[in-house]
C-alpha cells in the first residue's frame, strides 16, 4: 500500500482517540477525509476545523459521493465498531480497500524510525512525554498520541515522516502490526482477557512485540524480557534516584549507563509518572537527545487530558479527572491522591468500562476501590460488548468493603457529589464519564 496515491480517506469511527489521530494527520497532509462517528465531541469538532466532513448518523446515503470512488478511497475502522455496521458492510461488499487503525499505523512506521511505546498502562503518558521531548530537541517527529497532550492540545504532535512516535497498543494484538527501532514495555499487566483468554497469551505476545524491534528495547525493571531497564528508586540501566517533593513538584537525579544528571524537575503527581518520565527519556537518551535538554523537556511538559488531570484545585475543594479503568491505574491514581492530600477524605466516582473486564477483575477493582473514603459506582460502560448476566455495578459493589458506597445513575450523579463532604473528588473511568466531567465541574462550582 503506497499512503501518498491515496486522496480520499474515510473513517469509520473517525472520533476515537487514535482514529482522530491518523484523520488530523491525513487532513493536514493534503488527504481528503471524512467519517462517522456515532456521536459530536470536542475532537470531531476539532476535526471539523480541519474541513474534515463528518456525520453522525449510520447511513450508506450520509457517505460523501467522492468516497464511493474505490480507486481513490481507502476505509479505515476501529476494532470498536460492530461487523454489521451497514457503512463498514457496504465498503466490504463494494470491494473497497478497507483497513485496521492498526495497519495503517504500520504502514507509517514501516517507512519511519519509529519509537514505540508498548504496555498495559502508562502508554499514553510516556509517549505524550517521548514525543514533547523530541519536538523540543529539535526531532523533526510526528507523534500519534491516545490522548489530549496539555501543551500541543492534540492527540497529534506534527512533524516530519522521517521520525514517528507510536503507541503499540497490545488490544487485538495491533502493536504486532508495527515496525519500531526502538520500543519501550512499561507494564505487563493482565488485561483484554476478552481477546487473549489467558494472561501467558498475552505475555507471549509482548514477547513477540519485543522480537520486532530492530535496535533497543527498555523495559520496566522487573518484566520478564531483554533489554536496557529502567526504574525508580532502584537501580537499573536508567533509574531516578534521591526522589523528593518540593512544592508539589518532583526533584530527582537520573543515572545513565554513562552519564548523571541531577535536580531534574517533573510536574506531574505519583511515583508512576516518574517512572513514566525516566521511560521517556530513555528511550530519548538512546535516541541520541542529550540528558539537558531532555530535562528542560521534562520541565515544561504539562501532562495529559484525564491523566489526573486538575478541573477544580483549591483549597477547600479538588475535583481531579482520570482515565484509569483497571484496578492497577486505579491503585495508581489511589496513591497520587495519598500522597498529595494525607489528610483529606478523598470521594471516587467510578465508571466501569466493558463487562468482560469487570468480571475478570472483580476481586482486584473491589480492593483498589476499597482504598478511598466514599465511592459512587455508576453503571457499567459496555464500549463494544454485549451485556454479560449476572455482572453489574451492584454486584461489584457489594464487593466493595466501604461503609460508605452508593450507586448512582448519570442523571442523579451531581447531586450526590454535592452531597458529599469528601474535600477532595475523583472522577475515573474509560467510558463517557470523562463527558460528565464538566457538568460536576459547574455543579461544584455553582455555575450549573
Amino acid at each position: 500500500m503506497n499512503l501518498k496515491s491515496i486522496h480520499n480517506v474515510y473513517f469509520i469511527g473517525i472520533g476515537g482517540i487514535g482514529m482522530s489521530a491518523l484523520a488530523k494527520y491525513f487532513a493536514v497532509n493534503g488527504k481528503n477525509v471524512a467519517g462517522y462517528d456515532r456521536s459530536q465531541t470536542d475532537i470531531t469538532n476539532s476535526l471539523s476545523t480541519l474541513k474534515v466532513e463528518i456525520h453522525y448518523n449510520e447511513s450508506i446515503d450520509l457517505i460523501p459521493n467522492q468516497y464511493k470512488n474505490t480507486e481513490d478511497t481507502i476505509v479505515v475502522y476501529t476494532p470498536a465498531i460492530q461487523s454489521n455496521h451497514k457503512e463498514l458492510q457496504y465498503f466490504k461488499k463494494n470491494n473497497f480497500k478497507i483497513f485496521k487503525r492498526s495497519e495503517i499505523l504500520g504502514e507509517i512506521t514501516k517507512n519511519s524510525f519509529c519509537l514505540a511505546v508498548a504496555g498495559t498502562h502508562g502508554k499514553t503518558t510516556t509517549s505524550s512525554i517521548l514525543g514533547h521531548i523530541l519536538k523540543e530537541g529539535s526531532v523533526n517527529a510526528t507523534s500519534f498520541l491516545g490522548g489530549i497532550s496539555e501543551n500541543y492540545n492534540s492527540n497529534l504532535i506534527l512533524g516530519g515522516e522521517e521520525v514517528s512516535v507510536v503507541e503499540a497498543d497490545e488490544y487485538d494484538r495491533s502493536f504486532l502490526r508495527l515496525s519500531p527501532n526502538i520500543a519501550c514495555v512499561t507494564s505487563m499487566d493482565a488485561d483484554h482477557l476478552d481477546i487473549y483468554g489467558e494472561a501467558e497469551a498475552l505475555t507471549n505476545s509482548f514477547q513477540e512485540f519485543a522480537n520486532k524491534v530492530s535496535d533497543n528495547l527498555i523495559l520496566k525493571k522487573g518484566l520478564p524480557l531483554q533489554g536496557f531497564t529502567y526504574a525508580v528508586n532502584e537501580k537499573a540501566d536508567y533509574y531516578a534516584d534521591n526522589l523528593k517533593i518540593k512544592n508539589g513538584v518532583y526533584i530527582f537525579d537520573v543515572m545513565t549507563p554513562t552519564e548523571i544528571i541531577t535536580n531534574v524537575e517533573f510536574h506531574l503527581p505519583g511515583k508512576h509518572n516518574v517512572l513514566n518520565a525516566v521511560a521517556a527519556l530513555a528511550m530519548a537518551n538512546i535516541y541520541g537527545v542529550s540528558l539537558q535538554v531532555i530535562a528542560k523537556a521534562l520541565l515544561s511538559f504539562k501532562g495529559v487530558k484525564r491523566r489526573f488531570s486538575y478541573k477544580i484545585k483549591r483549597e477547600d475543594l479538588v475535583l481531579i479527572d482520570d482515565y484509569a479503568h483497571h484496578p492497577t491505574e486505579i491503585n495508581a491514581v489511589v496513591d497520587s491522591v495519598r500522597e498529595m492530600y494525607p489528610k483529606q477524605k478523598v470521594l471516587a466516582i467510578f465508571q466501569p468500562h466493558l463487562f468482560s473486564r469487570t468480571r475478570d477483575f472483580a476481586d482486584e477493582f473491589a480492593d483498589s476501590l476499597s482504598r478511598f473514603d466514599e465511592l459512587i459506582l455508576l453503571d457499567i460502560y459496555p464500549a463494544r460488548e454485549e451485556p454479560i448476566e449476572g455482572v453489574n455495578s451492584k454486584w461489584l459493589l457489594d464487593k466493595i468493603k466501604l461503609t460508605n458506597k452508593q450507586l448512582s445513575t448519570k442523571g442523579s450523579l451531581l447531586k450526590k457529589v454535592k452531597d458529599s463532604s469528601a474535600t477532595i473528588k475523583v472522577m475515573i473511568g474509560a467510558g463517557d464519564i470523562g463527558e460528565l466531567v464538566e457538568k460536576i465541574k459547574k455543579g461544584l462550582l455553582n455555575e450549573d
